[in-house]
């Protein structure tokens, strides 16, 4: 099976921060995610920019359900693949 990547969009970084710890708690995942800020494009103003939580799945066990309704509790979702 190939490497699967979960992308979660959230709207700020104190959002990313949480879910980022909460992977780990909620879902088990043993990689610590990697977070990287998104500036909306022809957005320079810091405070119009995502953030992403991206999460390494090699075994393919993390249910994009369940993450897109994690995110959702933080006023994100997953991104599609």
């Amino acid at each position: 099976m190939s490497d699967v990547r979960h992308v979660l969009v959230l709207p700020d970084r104190d959002a990313a921060e949480e879910v980022a710890a909460e992977l780990a708690d909620r879902f088990g995942v043993a990689e610590e995610p990697q977070l990287v800020r998104d500036a909306l494009a022809g957005e320079d103003d810091a405070e119009d920019a995502q953030w992403l939580v991206v999460v390494e799945d090699a075994a393919g066990l993390l249910d994009p359900a369940a993450l897109d309704a994690f995110a959702e509790e933080y006023e994100g979702w997953l991104e599609k693949p």
